[in-house]
């Protein structure tokens, strides 16, 4: 007889969770639940602070938490760059190859056709750049993963806004003059598992389609069945302090690239989570 020293029981990946609180980071603990996770949210470790000393080192950092209050940097950059580029630099210095999850809004929006990973950025207000800059932070061998218009069934975002607003009144007025890819934080966590299995890099990852506010606004009355009308407004009328790319569609040109389903699908999906 011939001894076999091998465990049989495989090893599990051991993936670490930044932001786990937030809607992406929740997206993320459940699709890599196979996994052995450790899920921190900002009570558990303020990215914009060293790691806690006690942290192992994982095998991979899924670096969720993130500065995403878009007119709130405008405000305060300081702060905004303390997490998104400080807090990314201290991901990456638990020693493991970071998923870095960046945004739409590194571009200017000054184009009329998809923007694709080789695209120049150019981000037109604090935030896009302090996400650009995370970028750099994530280190060499990190996946960047660029997104856009993340909505979920927890946290704060456009969906959860619009069924709260629709149930309150007749009409609301929605910006009709930015167009992007509202993509589902359940449909890219899940994407994020197959992306380990893929080349670190740039990668644009964002649901199929694209559509403007307004229209994000109106299918989520449609599927939702609830009667509210949607007023359209240019972004200038609306007045915020920070400005938006007013194109942020994203596509990539990769060969194997991932392609994530139609955002109105994502919509669906994420309703259905939230129905009693």
């Amino acid at each position: 007889m011939v001894d076999d020293d091998t465990d049989p029981v495989e090893s599990r990946r051991h993936v670490l969770i930044t932001g786990a609180g937030g809607q992406l980071g929740r997206a993320l603990v459940e699709a890599f639940a196979a996994d052995d996770v450790t899920a921190l949210t900002r009570a558990d470790w303020d990215v914009a602070d060293p790691p806690p000393a006690e942290l192992p080192r994982p095998d991979v950092v899924l670096h969720a938490a993130a500065w995403t209050d878009v007119d709130g940097a405008e405000a305060d950059p300081q702060g905004a760059a303390a997490v998104n580029v400080g807090g990314t630099a201290h991901a990456a210095a638990l020693g493991a190859p970071v998923v870095y999850f960046s945004s739409d809004y590194v571009f200017d929006g000054r184009k009329r056709t998809p923007y694709v990973e080789s695209d120049g950025p150019g981000p037109v207000s604090v935030y896009g750049r302090t996400k650009l800059h995370g970028e750099g932070a994530a280190g060499d061998g990190a996946w960047i993963v660029r997104s856009s218009w993340l909505f979920g069934a927890t946290g704060h975002n456009f969906l959860r806004t619009m069924l709260r607003l629709g149930a309150e009144r007749d009409e609301v007025s929605v910006v009709d003059d930015q167009l992007g890819c509202p993509t589902y934080v359940g449909h890219l966590a899940d994407a994020t598992r197959e992306l380990l299995g893929r080349e670190p890099g740039i990668w644009h990852v964002a649901a199929a389609g694209e559509c403007t506010w307004k229209e994000f606004a109106e299918a989520i009355f449609e599927e939702a069945g609830i009667s509210c009308g949607v007023r359209a407004i240019t972004t200038a009328e609306l007045g915020r302090p920070a400005p938006r790319p007013a194109y942020s569609v994203l596509r990539s040109e990769r060969a194997d690239a991932i392609e994530l389903p139609h955002w109105r699908d994502g919509l669906r999906a994420c309703l259905a989570r939230l129905a009693p």
